[in-house]
C-alpha cells in the first residue's frame, strides 16, 4: 500500500522541456507543486563530455534507467508483430531531452494552426492528405505569440527576427509569423561555411537566415555566451550556455521556495475518485510506493509516456484509461519523419568545410520550401520541409560518409584512402517536414512486451503515407540544387522514404482541440473528461510544422500553467 504524503497545489510528472517551463508560472503565483522525475540532477563538471562515443554512441549516459525499461514497439500494420528498438530516444534526468536536444528553437508557422481550413480555401478538399485525421488547431498563432515571446526571453533564445509586428526583414525568416519584439540575443556566430550557403541560397533568389537557437550568443542571465566547442548535437553544455530547464526555468521556480523537486521518482498512475476527478499521482522511489494527492495534475512527460501513463491510469470513471472515454487517447499520434526518412540530403565540396565546431543550432535555414510558402497546385501533397545547412561534425559521423560511388564497398584500404581525403570536405542537410496525423497511425499498450513494472509498454502502429513522402521529395531536390548551386562536386539523396515511427520528434495521441469526440483535451490542455488534470508536450500537438517542436510545446506548457493559475477554484479538486 502506497503511503500517502500531504497534499499540494500541483503535481507535475516530468521536469523536461515541457514540465520544466511550466512549474515556473505556478510558483511565481504562489501555488505550492511538487515535481516529480524519473532522472536527477546532472552535474556539467562530471556529466557532460566532449566524446563522441559517451554522447552520440551511447546516447549520453542519463541518471535515470526508465526509459531503457519502456521502450514502444513498432509495427507498419496491425497484422505485423510489432519489435522493439534498440534504444529510446528521450532521456530522464532534471532538464530532460532538453540537456541533450540541439537547441532549435523555433515557432511555428501561422498556417501550421489551421492547416485544414487553409488548404481548402487555397486548393479545395481534394488536397487534403487521404485518410489524414488533421484538423485545425484550437487556437491561433497570435494566441500562442504571447508565450512565444515569454518563453523565449524566461529561456534567452538567439535569433534575428524578420517580422516584428508586420514589419519584414529580409535578414531573418521572411515568412514567419509577426512577432512583438526582437530576441533577446543576437543569432549565434557565422563561419565561412554558413556565410558561403547563405550568399549561394541569395543568389538562387531564395531567402536563407540564421535559425534561432535555445543558446546564449552572448552572456545571458549570468550564464555565459556559447563556446562554440561542438557537442550540443548530444551532449549537455558544461559552460551553462545552452538554455536546458535545468539551468534556466527550474532553479528559477526553486527560488521561489515553492517548488519541490523530488527525482528518481517513477510515476506509475494518475488515481481518479468515485466523480472522475484525479486526486493525485503514485510514483516508486526507492523501491517505496507513495501517494502524492494534489488538487490538480500537469503530465510533462515525453509523448510516449504521456499516452502510455493515461491508458494505465484506470479508475470507476474511467474503465479504459484516464480521458479515453471515447477511445481518442493514442489516435492521431505522428512522428516528425513518419514517411518521410531518406529525404536528407549530403554534398562532397572541392574545398576543406572546416565545420568540425560549432553548434547545430547556428545553422543556415531556409523555409522557401516548407509550410505553404510556395504554390502547391499539381503537386499532389501540402507542406513541405525546412532546408537546414549546419556547422558540428566528429570522427566517426564524418566517417560514415557516402562515397558518392567512388568505392565498391565500405571497408579497405581503397576507402580508408577516400575517407582520409574527403572527411572534411562533404556535410549533410537537416530536413524537417510539416507531417499530420492519420486513420492508420496510432498508439496502444502493447500486449506482448511489459515494463520492469510489469505494465505494458506502448505500441506504435504507423501505416503508409502518400503525401510526406512526395512532400519530402520535393524538399530533397531543392536542397540538392542548393548543394549544388554552392558549388558541390557530388551530391546524394533527397528522395522521400519509409521514415520513422518512433523518434525524438513525436506528436499526438493526446491531441488538443473543441471537440471531446475527436480529442482528448481542450484548447488549455486540460481532458475533457477530467477537468484537473492537464497534458504538457508533444501529445497535445494536432500537426506538426517543418520545424523542431520544442519551443512550441513550451509555450504550450507555458499558457496551460497560466490557466491554471487563474481557474484553480475551477479546475481545482
Amino acid at each position: 500500500m502506497a503511503t500517502k504524503l500531504p497534499e499540494t497545489d500541483v503535481v507535475v510528472v516530468g521536469l523536461g522541456a515541457a514540465g520544466g517551463i511550466a512549474v515556473l508560472p505556478l510558483c511565481r503565483a504562489g501555488l505550492q507543486v511538487i515535481g516529480l522525475e524519473a532522472g536527477t540532477w546532472m552535474v556539467p563538471g562530471r556529466d557532460y563530455r566532449s566524446d563522441e562515443i559517451y554522447n552520440n554512441v551511447r546516447g549520453l549516459v542519463t541518471t535515470g534507467n526508465k526509459v531503457s525499461g519502456e521502450i514502444p514497439t513498432a509495427r507498419r500494420s496491425e497484422t505485423e508483430v510489432a519489435r522493439q528498438g534498440a534504444r529510446h530516444p528521450m532521456m530522464n534526468a532534471v532538464g530532460g531531452t532538453s540537456i541533450h536536444y540541439h537547441a532549435q528553437s523555433w515557432r511555428l508557422n501561422p498556417w501550421d494552426f489551421r492547416v485544414r481550413s487553409a488548404t481548402l480555401e487555397r486548393y479545395g478538399a481534394a488536397y487534403l492528405p487521404e485518410g489524414s485525421t488533421v484538423e485545425d488547431w484550437p487556437l491561433s498563432y497570435a494566441e500562442l505569440e504571447p508565450y512565444y515571446d515569454q518563453v523565449e526571453y524566461e529561456l534567452g533564445v538567439s535569433g534575428k527576427a524578420g517580422n516584428i509586428q508586420g514589419r519584414i526583414d529580409p535578414a531573418g525568416n521572411v515568412f514567419e509569423g509577426p512577432r512583438r519584439r526582437e530576441y533577446p540575443m543576437p543569432p549565434l556566430r557565422s563561419c565561412d561555411y554558413l556565410d558561403h550557403m547563405m550568399h549561394a541560397a541569395k543568389e538562387l533568389g531564395w531567402h536563407p537566415y540564421r535559425g534561432p537557437a535555445a543558446i546564449n550568443s552572448q552572456a545571458y542571465e549570468g550564464r555565459p555566451g556559447c563556446g562554440l566547442h561542438g557537442w550540443c548535437d548530444r551532449g549537455g553544455c558544461h559552460l551553462r550556455a545552452k538554455s536546458s530547464t535545468d539551468v534556466t526555468t527550474i532553479p528559477k521556480a526553486q527560488a521561489t521556495g515553492k517548488l519541490t523537486v523530488v527525482d528518481n521518482a517513477n510515476v506509475r498512475r494518475i488515481i481518479t475518485d468515485q466523480s472522475g476527478r484525479a486526486t493525485g499521482v503514485i510514483y516508486i522511489k526507492d523501491g517505496t510506493e507513495w501517494l502524492q494527492p494534489a488538487r490538480a495534475v500537469l503530465i510533462g512527460c515525453y509523448t510516449f509516456e504521456n499516452i502510455r501513463l493515461l491508458l494505465l491510469s484506470r479508475g470507476p470513471r474511467h474503465p479504459d484509461g484516464l480521458g479515453n472515454n471515447r477511445t481518442q487517447v493514442g489516435k492521431h499520434y505522428f512522428a516528425h519523419w513518419d514517411g518521410q526518412a531518406g529525404a536528407g540530403a549530403s554534398a562532397l565540396f572541392p574545398f576543406d568545410l572546416n565545420i568540425w565546431y560549432g553548434a547545430i543550432a547556428q545553422g543556415v535555414m531556409l523555409d522557401d520550401w516548407a509550410d505553404d510558402n510556395f504554390d502547391h497546385s499539381g503537386l499532389g501533397f501540402i507542406g513541405g520541409a525546412s532546408l537546414h545547412t549546419y556547422t558540428e561534425k566528429h570522427p566517426i559521423a564524418a566517417a560514415a560518409m557516402s562515397s558518392y560511388g567512388h568505392t565498391q564497398r565500405r571497408w579497405g584500404a581503397q576507402w580508408k584512402r577516400f575517407i582520409r581525403d574527403n572527411a572534411g570536405r562533404w556535410t549533410s542537410a537537416y530536413l524537417q517536414g510539416n507531417t499530420y496525423p492519420y486513420r492508420n497511425t496510432w498508439a496502444d499498450l502493447d500486449p506482448n512486451v511489459s515494463d520492469p513494472f510489469g505494465d505494458p509498454v506502448l505500441r506504435i502502429t504507423a501505416g503508409p503515407k502518400d503525401a510526406e513522402p512526395k512532400a519530402a521529395a520535393h524538399a530533397g531536390q531543392k536542397m540538392l540544387q542548393w548543394f549544388r548551386a554552392a558549388g558541390a562536386i557530388e551530391v546524394a539523396g533527397g528522395q522521400g522514404g519509409t521514415g520513422a515511427t518512433v523518434s525524438t520528434h513525436t506528436h499526438g495521441g493526446t491531441r488538443m482541440g473543441l471537440d471531446p469526440a475527436t480529442s482528448v483535451v481542450d484548447a488549455f490542455g486540460f481532458i475533457h473528461d477530467c477537468p484537473n488534470v492537464a497534458l504538457i508536450g508533444g501529445s497535445v500537438m494536432g500537426s506538426a510544422g517543418a520545424r523542431n517542436p520544442t519551443q512550441t510545446l513550451q509555450a504550450l506548457a507555458w499558457r496551460t500553467a497560466e490557466h491554471l493559475v487563474q481557474n484553480l477554484a475551477m479546475r481545482g479538486a
